[in-house]
């Protein structure tokens, strides 16, 4: 199992009794999501939540960084242990998150 994979399946538990968590693979690390918006991610450099005011609150010496090149900041997760923690702050961020942008219909003409 890769270490990636150990690490989603980690947060997944320590974020279980949220319920409507879930992750997608890609391009190796995962995109998670909490009520169908994405607050999160596992990238080359760990586990990062997008920046608001609730993660901000949460984890305040956290240092923005890039999830890859050319990317919006995102927050390295230093709570990742605190189950409790974890789960206020992305309960919390969520109204805090933009809505799921719907698919766009692929035109056959």
């Amino acid at each position: 199992m890769s270490k990636n994979k150990e690490l989603a399946d980690y947060i997944m538990d320590q974020l279980s009794d949220l319920g409507d968590i879930r992750n997608i693979p890609m391009m190796g690390g995962y995109i998670f999501y909490y009520k169908e918006r994405i607050f999160g991610g596992i990238y080359g450099n760990g586990f990062l939540v997008k920046i608001t005011e609730t993660s901000k609150k949460y984890m305040p010496d956290s240092e923005p960084e890039p999830s890859y090149e050319g990317a919006k900041p995102m927050l390295p997760v230093t709570i990742l242990d605190d189950r409790v923690a974890l789960q206020k702050m992305v309960e919390e961020m969520y109204p805090e998150l933009p809505e799921r942008k719907p698919k766009k219909k692929k035109y056959n003409g």
